[in-house]
């Protein structure tokens, strides 16, 4: 037992989460979701929704600024309507900063090939239709303060944004 470790996070989950590089994608799919066809890695966590697990994943989870789009959601069939839980998707990312990121739409087919070669896939309990995610990894930038930029800018070739 560690402190301060969320529950809703299993030590596979955090496993994994540490292991994806900056690119990798992870699926967080919900309970209708064919996870055991498509899962080259599969995480089982069945007692949580989506929802939850994303909020608590975005807390460390840094996502891709470079990607044109680093949240990925299944496009509904037909006429289906925007399921309801995209509106606290999209909240959730204003509330952990993560408002400049693109939320792009699969069509279902895609959704599922794109999945495939994931590196893994989270099977939630999630209820709610169309509460299937994609993330894609970013990385972890280190920020320096001041002193240490100004050094760097004489003594490398290392430099800052503020250049």
């Amino acid at each position: 037992m560690l402190k301060n470790i969320p529950a809703n996070l299993s030590p596979d989950l955090w496993k994994v989460l540490m292991e994806m590089g900056h690119g990798d994608e992870i699926v967080l799919a919900d309970g209708n979701f064919p996870s055991s066809q498509l899962a080259n890695r599969l995480i089982r966590m069945d007692t949580v929704g989506t929802l939850e697990l994303l909020e608590t994943i975005l807390t460390y989870f840094p996502l891709d600024t470079y990607a044109t789009a680093a949240l990925i959601l299944m496009k509904p069939v037909n006429d289906d309507k925007e399921p309801g839980i995209w509106d606290d998707f999209k909240q959730l990312l204003i509330d952990k900063n993560s408002e400049n990121q693109f939320i792009e739409l699969e069509e279902r087919f895609d959704f599922y090939e794109r999945s495939k070669k994931s590196y893994a896939i989270v099977a939630t309990g999630e209820t709610a239709v169309y509460a299937n995610i994609i993330l894609k990894k970013g990385v972890v930038v280190h920020h320096q303060n001041k002193e240490e930029v100004k050094h760097d800018k004489l003594s490398s070739n290392r430099y800052s944004a503020d250049n």
